[in-house]
């Protein structure tokens, strides 16, 4: 379960890379009742997206070429530098060397071995965000990828993850990912991961990390966000002992993910 004890390795931080960061904001805005406020007048257009006057993640806009709007999932370190080091060990590759977010706090920027983005953050004063878990926040991470064996391999390399691996029939594989120190044994869980279907790779889809926020009604908010012009990946669907999700791209086409946990759920 995602906590905000950002142990390492554990989800600290999310932000949104946008285009038109106005569009954005009104987008979420209008489906999650978030705000936005300026990061300050050297930010670059920067800021932080709060719910209730807590900060659930960030967005700005985008800042490296060829980019596509997208959200990157940070995980905690005690050193970006050391974990940068360890990401080109385990065969990834630096997108964004390690740096100084004024005093906040020091970022990197990664592309594992299959090709999905992610981002490290090294807490200054700000540790991550302030709330998880909670309706309109995140509430889980999910790695898709076109090779599960190698991304496992290599975030075990660089975060020491441990895997609880869920047979779905078919030959699918879910592993569920815990960070060391991350909360209760049978309780530790912050993510999955989950190779793509061969149908998926011939479509064209490609290794990504997609956040899931958490909803009181998954069916009100995904006709919320499709009635704004969000596009439906999966529409609502009932996934037994997790609960229902839906999976979509907002009108800038990043993609992220509902979820209404399931009542039964120990």
């Amino acid at each position: 379960m995602l906590t905000t004890d950002y142990v390492p390795g554990a989800p600290n931080w999310i932000d949104l890379g946008a285009p038109d960061v106005d569009a954005a904001v009104a987008f979420y805005s209008a489906v999650f009742g978030w705000t936005f406020q300026s990061a300050g007048p050297d930010s670059g257009g920067y800021g932080f997206l709060q719910l209730d006057g807590r900060t659930v993640g960030g967005v700005g806009p985008l800042t490296e070429e060829g980019a596509t709007s997208a959200w990157t999932t940070y995980f905690a370190t005690r050193d970006a530098d050391a974990t940068m080091d360890a990401v080109r060990q385990a065969g990834g590759s630096v997108r964004v060397e390690a740096s100084d977010v004024f005093t906040a706090g020091r970022m990197a920027a990664f592309t594992d071995p299959t090709g999905a983005e992610f981002a490290v953050w090294q807490p200054g004063d700000i540790t991550g965000m302030d709330v998880v878990m909670e309706p309109k926040t995140l509430c889980w991470t999910e790695l898709y990828t076109t090779d599960s064996d190698a991304a496992k391999d290599f975030y075990r390399a660089v975060f020491s993850w441990d895997y609880q691996d869920m047979d779905m029939g078919d030959g699918v594989v879910y592993s569920v990912v815990s960070a060391p120190g991350g909360g209760k044994e049978g309780d530790a869980g912050q993510g999955g991961i989950l190779r793509l279907g061969k149908d998926n790779i011939l479509a064209g889809s490609t290794s990504e990390w997609h956040p899931y926020f958490g909803v009181s009604d998954c069916d009100a908010v995904y006709g919320a966000a499709t009635g704004l012009g969000a596009t439906t990946l999966v529409p609502p669907v009932t996934v037994p002992g997790v609960g229902r999700i839906a999976m979509l791209t907002d009108p800038a086409g990043a993609p992220f993910a509902l979820i209404k946990g399931d009542p039964t759920m120990t």
